[in-house]
């Protein structure tokens, strides 16, 4: 199999198995949001050393610790992504599954603006245009649900700080995470044990199949992350944020189609208004690369 192509069936496993974790998390109630963020940091924090020895990427996670900067920066990557992952969890189960698959919907647009605003990047006149319009979607989704759409702009903007925090790390993905669920791990640890000294855990509760999901969710955390590294390192940047969109995709479809969540009028609108902005920004963002690869070739020929 050619690794391009390796590398695309890579890429569709990790974002639709993202895609499909909506599917998950209800399996793991009663127990509530943060219950379940606790055993996925504890048991992804165990799975990820045991991964880290498996491909001896051991002196890795020994210099981010050595490395203040790295430190610093992968703690608030830590503390990010925890507040990613129970506002992901929470909409999920108390069935707002369409309103997260919106948060990373937007997630490109909101990681393009903060750019702007913490990088000082420049925008192009399309890429303005695109943010425009989600903006417009985020106006017309506040007055259909009557609120905010504070599910969604969590997810946007922790998933975006989380980004951030990565590429200014801009060190390998399986020893950050490692090292990001071991700073929260302890936390995780000590909740889970207070939930089982005042008896409000849920862990061993409910039978043996109960507890056993929940010691997968080190896993469940794990492979979608290597199916991406793989990805990641065989296919080109555009087919990678193409596929981005497989997510959200799914978790739409399935808060629609599987969870019937109610989708009037007004929501639809905004969401089309999305998916509008999102073709504007992906096309646009396509063209400009083709023009900057046809400039470098140019220049080369010269």
């Amino acid at each position: 199999m050619p690794d391009q192509r390796r590398g695309f069936l890579l890429g569709v496993a990790a974002y639709g198995l993202w895609g499909l974790f909506p599917l998950y998390w209800p399996l793991l109630e009663p127990a509530g949001a943060f219950e379940i963020l606790a055993h996925r940091v504890l048991w992804s924090c165990l799975t990820m050393l045991a991964l880290i020895v498996l491909v001896r990427r051991t002196p890795q996670l020994r210099a981010i610790a050595r490395d203040r900067r790295v430190r610093v920066v992968l703690t608030i990557a830590a503390v990010v992504i925890s507040v990613n992952w129970v506002t992901y969890i929470w909409g999920v189960n108390n069935g707002r599954v369409v309103e997260t698959s919106l948060g990373y919907f937007i997630n490109p647009l909101v990681t393009v603006l903060m750019g702007v605003l913490i990088l000082h990047e420049r925008l192009r006149p399309a890429q303005w245009v695109a943010i425009g319009i989600a903006i417009a979607a985020v106006v017309v989704l506040t007055l259909d649900y009557g609120r905010l759409p504070y599910v969604a702009l969590v997810l946007a903007l922790s998933f975006g700080s989380y980004g951030l925090c990565k590429k200014t790390a801009n060190v390998g993905a399986t020893e950050s995470l490692t090292f990001e669920t071991a700073v929260i791990g302890p936390f995780a640890l000590v909740y889970v044990l207070w939930l089982g000294a005042t008896g409000s855990s849920n862990f061993g509760n409910h039978g043996a199949g109960h507890a056993l999901l929940f010691l997968t969710t080190g896993i469940i955390t794990a492979v979608p992350l290597i199916c991406f590294g793989g990805a990641a390192t065989r296919v080109s940047m555009v087919t990678l944020g193409l596929l981005q969109y497989l997510t959200p995709i799914l978790q739409f479809g399935l808060g629609v189609f599987w969870f019937h969540e109610e989708m009037p009028a007004g929501r639809w609108i905004g969401f089309v208004l999305v998916w509008v902005a999102l073709v504007i920004f992906t096309v646009e963002a396509i063209s400009h690369r083709r023009r900057q690869l046809r400039l470098t070739v140019e220049a080369s020929a010269v």
